[in-house]
């Protein structure tokens, strides 16, 4: 069995590490986060420049101005398509920051348990010695009064 000095040290080892892959974890929900709130700004903006257009169209416009408000819209999709994937690669990196922490806090676990047992081993072990010691004074008592 580990001396309680490794065991401290592994579990103050754990400790950051787990406390380190809390930090990427939560940066990886943040990059999820902004990374849908980019994708509804860009729908939102999308939305607001096809209105644009439908205006545009009833009140006349011409083909140069129908081409470049054209492209502009596929650009728009293409964005909004990226932005999407963004979101999917966010959403996995995050998954597996979540599936590292908790791999972390199980190791930190793991040894919490170690150093409790190990803790509770050696109550029962000085419990035992201070029995021994108290049935080796009564036994001295006992025979001193004879």
């Amino acid at each position: 069995m580990a001396s309680k000095a490794q065991l401290e040290t592994l579990m103050d080892l754990a400790r950051r590490e787990t406390d380190d892959a809390a930090k990427r974890l939560g940066a990886a929900l943040k990059a999820v986060d902004e990374a849908r709130q980019k994708h509804e700004m860009l729908v939102g903006y999308r939305e607001e420049y096809l209105q644009r257009f439908e205006a545009a169209q009833a009140a006349g416009i011409t083909p140069m101005a129908y081409r470049n408000f054209v492209a502009f819209i596929e650009k728009l999709e293409t964005a909004v398509k990226g932005q999407l994937d963004m979101i999917k690669h966010a959403e996995y990196r995050s998954e597996q920051e979540k599936a590292a922490w908790q791999a972390s806090e199980r190791k930190r676990m793991s040894y919490s348990t170690l150093n409790d047992r190990a803790d509770a081993a050696a109550l029962k072990l000085e419990n035992k010695r201070d029995q021994k010691q108290m049935d080796e004074h009564a036994a001295r008592q006992a025979y001193y009064k004879r």
